[in-house]
């Protein structure tokens, strides 16, 4: 997160103070980076410039319009789980001719929606919504084009929540299932099979569970590949590592060293769905300490932001390094930010949200600078899963987002109301 640092003794994101936003859109406030997410995708498109390779952002990661349109500058696709989310590239203005649909249960309205925009292709992931897909472009007079996702059931070593490559998991296809799809895909005659997906996961922190896929995926579609299934494209999806505390995590140049050779060795375009990569480093949650307690030994600081806002902690045991934005005891920064200049002076703290739920908890026993009533932290690592996956639970209006850019920033997400929480709703 190079591009937060503190100085003097106050963070910034680029050349903005936080504590300004904060005072200007109050808490809870996402603050995203721009430089961030460009510089980020122009790295990604460097590792992997020896290949004709697309770079599809992943929505679900951070589905902001804002964001969005940073990517869209950027000439990125899109990586959609929903028609929804298409619905979102469109607002922002995104190229669906560069838009990838992956997820296991794509409805017909949404298979028809996307039919009718031209996406790229579908990555299918089981045999009978192949035959769905197939059924709806007949009856638009259309030919839909679909990538199958193959499950070479690798195991990536990342959350057992996160793992999608392995046989115990929902998503992607056998290979001996796929094969018999391949040889019959004559009998689809709505569908165009272009290429090969596999998603492994995320995050990943070693590029050994994609050469472990590709080892298995690239005989395949050497093997299979026909006039009728030519596999122009190979998509490897995403889940790059991220650095959200020690973690050791390759680049993506390390990433591009070991998928680069397979892909030469197909001849075939590459695909790509990073997201968390991409927007995870880009912002922090900004939140107000409310008030402090101690339950005899135990310290507690309760924020205003909780799990509602970002649930990863509650929902994945997730670490995300937590300090003070005005501070006196600033971190020696390492990208995230670690090692206090003065460790005498911290307390274990457990920082924790307004929800009504024992996991509603950021930290436990973290050694923190002393904080009280009115003092504002960041949260750090907190763009990707962070605002997408962000609710009204105990209804809590979801938090205003600010998107940062040298010395400017824009609001790109108001703050919701009471009454928004209620507006679709009738009574009785």
């Amino acid at each position: 997160m190079h591009r937060y640092r503190y100085r003097e003794q106050e963070l910034y994101c680029e050349n903005v103070p936080v504590a300004t936003l904060a005072e200007e859109y109050g808490t809870p406030l996402w603050v995203y980076s721009r430089k961030t997410l460009e510089d980020n995708y122009k790295a990604i498109s460097e590792a992997f410039s020896a290949v004709d390779c697309t770079i599809c952002f992943s929505v679900k990661s951070c589905s902001s319009l804002g964001v969005l349109g940073v990517f869209r500058e950027m000439n990125s696709g899109f990586d959609i789980v929903s028609g929804g989310e298409l619905h979102r590239v469109i607002k922002a203005g995104g190229d669906t001719s560069r838009v990838v649909y992956a997820g296991v249960g794509k409805t017909d309205d949404e298979i028809r929606y996307a039919i009718s925009h031209n996406i790229m292709m579908f990555n299918v992931e089981s045999e009978d919504e192949l035959a769905n897909i197939s059924r709806i472009a007949e009856e638009m007079d259309a030919i839909a084009p679909v990538s199958l996702r193959l499950n070479p059931d690798v195991d990536p070593k990342t959350h057992r929540k996160t793992t999608t490559g392995k046989k115990e998991n929902k998503f992607g296809i056998d290979l001996a299932i796929a094969a018999q799809i391949v040889n019959n895909i004559r009998d689809y005659p709505g569908v165009r099979l272009i290429g090969a997906d596999v998603h492994l996961g995320s995050p990943i922190n070693s590029p050994a569970p994609y050469a472990e896929a590709l080892e298995k995926i690239v005989p395949f579609i050497l093997e299979h590949r026909s006039e009728a299934a030519p596999f122009t494209h190979m998509n490897c999806g995403g889940g790059f590592g991220l650095f959200y505390k020690d973690e050791a995590v390759p680049t993506f140049k390390e990433y591009a060293d070991t998928i680069v050779p397979y892909i030469q060795k197909l001849g075939c375009k590459l695909v790509l769905e990073p997201g968390r990569s991409m927007a995870g480093n880009s912002a922090i949650l900004l939140a107000d300490v409310q008030y402090t307690k101690t339950n005899g030994e135990k310290t507690f600081v309760i924020i205003d932001a909780g799990m509602n806002d970002l649930i990863r902690p509650a929902m994945y045991e997730s670490y995300h390094f937590l300090w003070p934005i005005i501070t006196d005891n600033t971190p020696n920064w390492n990208g995230v930010g670690e090692t206090p200049a003065d460790e005498s002076k911290l307390i274990p703290t457990d920082v924790v949200g307004p929800i009504c739920e024992s996991s509603d908890v950021f930290t436990h026993d973290r050694p923190l600078p002393p904080m009280q009533r009115g003092d504002t932290v960041a949260i750090f690592s907190a763009g990707a899963y962070g605002s997408t996956m962000s609710s009204n639970y105990n209804s809590h209006p979801r938090a205003a987002e600010v998107l940062v850019s040298g010395e400017e920033w824009a609001i790109i997400r108001q703050r919701e109301t009471w009454d928004d929480l209620i507006r679709l709703e009738t009574g009785i």
